[in-house]
């Protein structure tokens, strides 16, 4: 109990720290952003035009302290602001619209990408010095080398342009009402492969050779040869000794691997041209979108919090060692 409640202050601290951050580091920047999108009309609007865009964004004559008020309130009520770049639209209601296919396409790509890397890497550990084990890693490794956008690229000019068997861009068919209906589902996931392909192919290598050095690391373990010459069955010596040991190194980088979710893969969304938070953000920042820019990497540091209080927790289930303050001697 002790160890769960120090991780959950922990994570309320840092919160707050990610939260103050955000809503600092704008505000020390010179002028505001009302000022800047005030030139660019250069001189084409009023000064009261002016005052009621600041009044707007919410950046008015009141104090630094009222203004962080303000603003952790209108976190609490999910009112983050309006767009520049789609004046005057929520920022929140476009994070709403982008951030599910974001979720959809990265986060079903990255728990693909775990959990078959993690059987390869048990499985070729276990069949060492094989085929697999001798050619699985470094194919996979080619793959992880190259860029992403490299890849995407590839992708796009092979399947795309050369052979048409997959869409180039948009998450559907702009002629499909979207809807929960077989046509349209069958648009999305014909529009998700290649970048899906692209992650996947992207990310595969790492869970494969970490799980199969923490797996070769736990196979050498004195109790691990002890069962072994007990005869207990190769797949409960396989799957119950080693590999849930074996597995735990894997969940820090599984934490990392979800809270990046939602920041999504910028630069293979852009080149798919793919609805997601990550060609949102790249579009804000070409914009020069503040609110947009500031909503969205506060939900990028709340997503990598989340994701690492959950696996903490989890920690401390799979191994009570965790839960004890370490090894007893």
């Amino acid at each position: 109990m002790r160890y769960v409640l120090n991780r959950i202050g922990f994570f309320i601290l840092s919160l707050w720290a990610a939260v103050t951050l955000n809503f600092l580091l704008p505000r020390m920047m010179p002028g505001n952003p009302a000022d800047a999108m005030f030139a660019k009309f250069q001189g084409q609007l009023t000064t009261a035009a002016l005052d009621a865009m600041k009044e707007a964004y919410g950046i008015g004559q009141a104090s630094l302290w009222q203004q962080y008020i303000d603003y952790l309130q209108g976190l609490l009520t999910f009112n983050w602001g309006l767009s520049f770049m789609q004046y005057p639209t929520p920022v929140s209601d476009m994070i709403q619209a982008s951030i599910p296919w974001t979720i959809g396409l990265v986060g079903i790509c990255t728990l693909i990408s775990v959990f078959l890397g993690t059987a390869l890497g048990v499985y070729i550990s276990w069949k060492r010095k094989g085929f697999l084990d001798n050619t699985l890693p470094v194919v996979s490794m080619i793959f992880q080398a190259l860029p992403y956008f490299w890849v995407a690229l590839l992708f796009v000019f092979v399947f795309g342009f050369k052979l048409n068997w997959f869409p180039m861009y948009h998450g559907y068919d702009p002629g499909i009402t979207p809807g929960f209906t077989r046509e349209y589902i069958s648009s999305v996931l014909n529009h998700a492969f290649l970048p899906g392909i692209t992650l996947i192919l992207g990310g595969l290598s790492g869970w494969i050779v970490g799980m199969r050095n923490n797996m070769m690391y736990t196979l050498g373990e004195d109790y691990v040869t002890f069962a072994e010459a007990k005869g207990v069955k190769t797949s409960r010596l396989m799957f119950t000794y080693a590999a849930r040991n074996a597995i735990l190194p894997q969940l820090t980088s599984f934490a990392i691997a979800m809270g990046n979710v939602v920041s999504g893969a910028i630069l293979t969304e852009q080149v798919f041209s793919y609805p997601g938070i990550g060609n949102q953000l790249t579009s804000a920042v070409r914009s020069q979108d503040f609110p947009m820019i500031q909503s969205s990497f506060l939900l990028i540091a709340v997503a990598v919090l989340v994701a690492n209080l959950i696996v903490d927790l989890l920690y401390s289930r799979l191994d009570p060692r965790i839960r004890s303050g370490g090894i007893e001697q």
